[in-house]
Formats: C-alpha cells, structure tokens, sequence
C-alpha cells in the first residue's frame, strides 16, 4: 500500500492559478494522496474556485501568512508524508511519486526537496529567466542542500509535527530557510532530488522579476546578517551572484571615477573582473544555453550582468540598513 501523502498548499487571492494548481495535483501518478488548501483570508474568487475541486478548504478568518497557513494545512491533514507547494505552482505527473520513493531510499529523518522545472508555464522572457536560474542554482549541489524550499518540500508528518512546523514570526518568504535550517541542527538530513519538479507559473514583466529580486534580497539579507552567513552559497542566493553584485558596483563606480577624470586606466580594471564574474557564473549562464538556445542565453547574460544585480544589490542595501535601524531602535537591555 503506498503511504499516504498530503499537498498541503497555501493560497492567498490565488484565483489566477489555484485552479491550474489542483487540477496538475489531480493527475498524480502516485495513487494515494489527499490536497489540503488553506485560504488565507483571499479577497478574490479563490473560494469559488477551490470548492470546485475534490480537496479539502481550511479557511482562515484572517491573513497570517503562509507559514501559518502551511501549519493549519499539517494539522489538518492524515498523510504520514506532508508535500508542500504553492498556489502558483504545478506539480508533474511524477512528482509525488519520485518524492516517495526518495523517502524510501532516504529514510524518514530527511526533508526532501524538488524545483522548477527549467521550462515555466508562461514563456515571457523573465518568466524563463527565473524558472532556469531557480532550477539551476537550488540543484548545482544535488543531492546536498542548505535549504528546501516549499515550492517542493516533502517531510515525514511526524518529524514535522515533533519540531514545530513553520515558524510564523519570520520575515515573509523565509520560513522555508529557517525550517530548513532548524530540522538540519535537530539531525536531519536536506536531500534535494532534482528530478522532483513543479512548473512555475511566474508571469514575470521585466517589472515584477526587478521587483521580485529585490524583495527577496531585502529579506534575505537581514536573515543572513542575523545568522552570520551573509557570505554563504545557498542556493539562489548563490556565490556567483553575490559576486555578479560586487562586480556590477564595482564597475559602476570605476565607470563615474573615468567619467570625472578622464582617466583611460580607470576603464582598465572593468574587464578582468567582467572576465572572472562570467567564469564563476559560467554554469548558470550554461544553463540559460541548453536549455533555451544561444539568442536566449546572450540575452539572459545581458539581463543577468545589467539589471538584474541592481535590483539584487538595492534589496541588499535596503536589507542592511533595515537591520541596522532595527538593531539601534531596539531599547538597551539593563546590565
């Protein structure tokens, strides 16, 4: 008899995509699963939506965010494996199935993880941009991990159960990355299994992808500084792009100092650091290549080397002065 997996899925005005996310879950290939959804407070049509689909609705008289809304869904659910993803998310016939059997092999004190599929649902230009770096950068150490993230996460009920769940008093879109490091220092194990994917629905203008990677880097960096791993490659927050960061600022400063002096030498130092940004990103950039062509890969550089690490570099800016206002607003403790 297969165990029992719960989806557990957390929507917030999710009418857009809610419907395309449980009928994907319904075509599972593994054969005993139940889907939970929790509405968090929706002021859209995402009710109406939901209920016409064979699941369960917990509804929360108020917005507490998705990490509370994830909670509700595990005490509500009978799986002894919990499967969480998000509203905006498709899982593959194969999902569940592959997530199980990587159970099996594993044991049950491991989180396992998944990601996007490389091809997202839309195929705007930054929607494809996102769903390839995502893909890429969660599984370039596979199957090691410094977190799991909950657009792919299945852990055993009970481990689940016995620390805690989610922690709901963490900054928005982190609570992935505190469990994750939290059950690690508790003893268990971060599997990623790459071949367990869920198809992104992004819908991403240039817009709303800057907007995105500031966000998350505003968040990010407050959480890194707090737990003393500003420098750490993890994941999406990768090496590569904290150097495609530096290297941007840096040649952003050498191109206004040439622009003031004159100075032909200032303009001298911009390429070998160019050079050593694109070697260290080079499988990313790789990645951009086989999966969508070379037009597309020179473009997503382009993008990856200009833009990009501004809106990066902002969030990370914003991010520390959040913190440093915060840690200096914060009243003396009495000694």
């Amino acid at each position: 008899m297969e165990d029992l997996v719960s989806i557990i899925i957390p929507n917030r005005n999710g009418a857009a995509t809610i419907g395309k996310c449980l009928t994907a879950a319904q075509t599972s290939h593994h054969g005993n699963f139940e889907i939970i959804v929790v509405d968090d407070g929706s002021e859209d049509d995402s009710i109406e939506v939901i209920q016409r689909y064979p699941c369960k609705l917990v509804r929360l008289e108020r917005q507490g965010g998705a990490a509370r809304a994830r909670n509700a869904g595990a005490s509500h659910s009978r799986g002894r494996i919990l499967f969480f993803t998000d509203a905006d998310c498709l899982l593959q016939p194969d999902t569940l199935a592959l997530a199980t059997e990587t159970f099996a092999r594993e044991g049950a004190n491991a989180i396992i993880g998944g990601t996007y599929t490389p091809a997202p649902y839309d195929r705007r230009f930054c929607s494809r941009f996102q769903s390839i770096f995502i893909n890429h950068l969660e599984t370039r150490h596979a199957p090691a991990a410094d977190y799991i993230a909950t657009h792919a996460l299945a852990v055993d009920a009970s481990v689940f159960r016995s620390n805690r769940g989610f922690a709901e008093d963490v900054r928005p879109i982190l609570e992935d990355v505190e469990f994750s490091h939290r059950l690690r220092r508790a003893g268990c194990r971060l599997v990623m299994n790459p071949a367990v994917q869920v198809q992104h629905i992004f819908d991403y203008s240039v817009t709303r992808s800057l907007r995105n990677a500031f966000t998350k880097s505003l968040y990010w960096t407050g959480y890194a500084i707090r737990n003393r791993d500003l420098l750490a490659d993890s994941g999406t927050a990768s090496a590569g792009l904290k150097l495609n960061v530096l290297v941007f600022a840096g040649n952003a400063g050498l191109l206004y100092a040439f622009a003031l002096t004159g100075k032909m030498i200032l303009l001298a130092f911009m390429a070998p650091a160019l050079a050593f940004n694109l070697f260290v990103n080079r499988g990313l950039l790789l990645a951009y290549h086989r999966a969508e062509g070379l037009g597309f890969a020179i473009m997503a550089a382009l993008y990856y080397l200009s833009l990009y690490p501004l809106a990066v570099g902002a969030g990370a800016g914003a991010g520390m002065l959040r913190h440093l206002f915060s840690n200096s607003l914060r009243p003396q403790e009495n000694r």
